[in-house]
């Protein structure tokens, strides 16, 4: 019984020591990559004193006491007072760190952690990938290198350096959760397809590098999710080939230049896919196409779903508008898409994204809807046609109660300009279509809702 008893001890000895020798140490890397990690303090244009305020109040008591002395220590700072982390990306003092940290500064400091401080200008700052380059007069600065992105994979151990709530050089470590997490910004571009980990990230880190175990840079820090304003273990990072591609043209023009294609996407649900044709329910979706776009002279139209962009596979609709932002405007990029049922292969010359062009693809919502129709439809004018940008359709004037229209959840005011693969242009062209489309299976209709056109499935029951 006792050596029964000491060889469970020992293996349960040998068990700890095997989980503990694949657990990296990361004093030495910390050690390489220190030096080359500051932390930003930026005031903001037309500040004023500021009054702090508390911390939750589930933050543990000796934590809060540190944080608050760390608050009355910045008391005087300016309300416009922002701060973050940033990385030195070359030796002669070009520095990276988010667009949020610095947007509105007038006065920015950079402090490394042998205390040198410098003054740092804005070479340019790009709002839609939340990154900004700045520039200090310094000379043989460490830099750190950016690693090979397709080499990074779920589950890799990574680190952060930054400075949550003013708490300098912090270094927290986590793995890799996601990659290519799809994150809406404010105005509803998904440019950026985020590293998702559970790094403890707070405010402060924002800008900060994420390391893989080689030390180099595989992401740049930028958001969290959170209830209540700490780590909950949801970071978000920039992936570090938008910012080698974002870095490249700031340095060159102070902007960045991406590409338009001129679209509205949605994902590809099973009914959609089986109403469209298609093998499975990967892509995007194509459910408008803006006059004049790139994809309208491109040949692409409403109900195609592209499953490659410039010869990179399309799996989700998220996929393609980083895909699309990538492309330099003006190239001529080869588009592969599946029209009812058969796959073509589309050139397509992308423009340039301007401010209040729509995104590569803008996602549209994608719930499906079900049974048959039941509508009164009548005819727009030219006038609407024209005021709409919509070359034809016809507008839903009643829904018949308890119809399958209904149970569907089509509207009145709705314009439907699909169904099936037929357009529809007109109440002519809707009733030529109805008595066609089939029985028992989903139909991709596609109609316009405020000014949105999204594709819908509904089925036709056989009576």
């Amino acid at each position: 019984m006792r050596v029964r008893l000491v060889m469970m001890v020992l293996m349960g000895l040998l068990m700890t020591l095997k989980i503990e020798a694949r657990l990296p140490d990361f004093t030495d890397l910390v050690d390489q990559v220190s030096p080359a990690v500051v932390k930003i303090n930026a005031t903001l244009k037309g500040s004023e004193r500021q009054t702090m305020g508390a911390y939750p109040r589930q933050m543990p008591e000796a934590l809060r006491g540190l944080l608050e002395q760390q608050q009355r220590n910045q008391r005087d700072r300016p309300k416009g007072y922002s701060s973050g982390s940033g990385f030195v990306i070359s030796a002669d003092g070009y520095i990276l760190t988010n667009h949020h940290v610095v947007k509105e500064a007038d006065d920015i400091r950079v402090s490394f952690a042998d205390r040198r401080e410098f003054q740092a200008t804005i070479v340019g700052s790009d709002k839609r990938s939340d990154l900004a380059l700045l520039k200090i007069e310094a000379n043989d600065l460490q830099a750190l290198t950016f690693a090979d992105q397709d080499e990074l994979r779920v589950g890799a151990w990574v680190l952060a350096i930054g400075s949550p709530f003013g708490l300098d050089y912090s270094v927290t470590a986590g793995i890799v959760s996601a990659i290519g997490r799809s994150i809406p910004s404010e105005d509803s571009s998904t440019y950026v397809p985020f590293i998702q980990t559970d790094v403890a990230i707070n405010p402060g880190n924002s800008g900060g590098p994420l390391f893989d175990l080689e030390g180099r840079v595989v992401g740049i820090n930028s958001q969290i999710y959170s209830r209540s304003g700490g780590s909950i273990g949801l970071s978000f990072a920039i992936p570090a080939s938008v910012a080698l591609n974002v870095v490249a043209q700031l340095k060159e023009t102070g902007r960045v230049d991406r590409g338009w294609l001129g679209v509205t996407i949605q994902d590809v649900s099973q009914k959609l896919a089986k109403s469209l044709d298609l093998s499975d329910a990967q892509g995007a979706l194509i459910s408008s196409v803006s006059p004049g776009s790139p994809a309208d002279k491109g040949g692409i139209m409403p109900g195609d779903v592209i499953i490659r962009f410039n010869r990179q596979k399309v799996v989700d609709s998220t996929d393609l508008p980083p895909l699309v932002g990538q492309v330099p405007p003006g190239k001529n990029v080869s588009v592969e898409i599946v029209r009812e049922g058969s796959k073509q292969e589309l050139d397509v010359t992308v423009a340039v994204l301007d401010g209040d062009a729509g995104s590569g693809g803008e996602p549209a919502s994608s719930d499906d809807f079900g049974d048959r129709l039941g509508l009164v439809v009548e005819s727009l004018s030219d006038s609407q046609l024209s005021q709409l940008r919509l070359r034809g359709g016809v507008l839903i004037s009643e829904v018949l109660p308890q119809s399958p229209a209904y149970k569907a959840g089509l509207s009145r005011g709705d314009i439907i300009v699909q169904m099936g693969q037929v357009g529809v242009a007109s109440v002519e062209g809707y009733l030529a279509v109805l008595p066609q489309l089939p029985e028992n299976r989903p139909i991709a209709i596609r109609f316009v809702r405020q000014g949105r056109a999204v594709f819908r499935t509904i089925q036709i029951d056989a009576e």
